[in-house]
């Protein structure tokens, strides 16, 4: 004996847009939060200014600095010029695709720049750049 019941049979569905909007709100909440969490490995530099600089730091590249004494840094650290080569032939034997990035204060001297762009390229870095301050970051003079 069968029973019926009086209340029409209803077949079961899965609805997924509720499913799709929850996974682009945590995929734009994961892509917000990996944006600020690269972080900057240079020292402080009076950085000489240019009308169409762009920021783009990255942590898959190498810093370099020199301040106005000639001093190299290299990821924050203070190191000679040789030092400077074999740390450069290291990063370039893990990956010779990784961008140099080179910081120099306003008042270094042209010499101490060019020695450390020449180590970067001696050792076979294409992606060599200057960092500078973009034009409307820079203080008017009084």
């Amino acid at each position: 004996m069968k029973l019926h019941s009086p209340l029409p049979e209803r077949k079961t569905r899965l609805e997924i847009i509720p499913l799709i909007d929850v996974m682009f709100f945590l995929l734009a909440s994961f892509m917000m939060v990996s944006l600020t969490m690269s972080k900057q490995q240079t020292i402080k530099v009076n950085l000489p200014v240019a009308s169409s600089a762009q920021s783009d730091f990255k942590p898959d590249m190498i810093n370099l600095a020199v301040n106005a004494t000639g001093d190299v840094f290299f990821d924050k650290a203070a190191i000679t010029l040789p030092e400077l080569d074999r740390k450069l032939a290291e990063r370039f034997g893990k990956d010779p695709a990784t961008p140099v990035y080179i910081s120099a204060d306003v008042n270094t001297r042209y010499a101490d720049l060019v020695k450390v762009l020449d180590a970067a390229k001696r050792i076979g870095f294409t992606k060599v750049a200057f960092n500078v301050k973009p034009a409307n970051s820079a203080k008017p003079a009084l």
